[in-house]
């Protein structure tokens, strides 16, 4: 198993044991369970997220690499995914936002996040914003 998915598999371990609480006082985290594109198994991806009326917002940052994260190929394959938020758990459906709708949301996030700039700097991309729907 890799170090990075030993790390998140710690923290996955460490929000469901918490009732989906984390130390640190950093950035909200929610755990997102989505179908894997090439493999169909189902896989968990703990995430910061914001809100955006009662929907959720993730981006696929992927910490400025220069590829999308995984889950974000699953989404883009099937946008059924599963949320655990807190101690609430429940099924959404993932939209990839675009132009104006996509500028909201980062602006939103940049301004709550600023270091999300500097993955975008590094990333070389556009970082793609989806939300996520009850």
């Amino acid at each position: 198993m890799s170090e990075r998915v030993e790390r998140n598999q710690l923290i996955i371990d460490q929000f469901r044991a918490n009732g989906g609480q984390l130390g640190g006082g950093g950035l909200p985290l929610l755990l997102l369970t989505t179908t894997g594109a090439r493999t169909g198994r189902r896989l968990t991806s703990p995430m910061a997220y914001a809100t955006d009326g009662p929907n959720l917002v993730v981006f696929a940052a992927n910490g400025g690499r220069p590829t999308h994260p995984n889950w974000f190929y699953n989404l883009r394959a099937d946008p059924a995914a599963h949320v655990e938020v807190g101690t609430e758990s429940f099924d959404v459906t993932a939209t990839i936002t675009e132009g104006a709708e996509r500028d909201r949301l980062w602006a939103q996030q940049l301004r709550a996040a600023p270091f999300f700039a500097d993955f975008q700097q590094r990333a070389g991309r556009t970082i793609p914003v989806i939300t996520l729907s009850r």
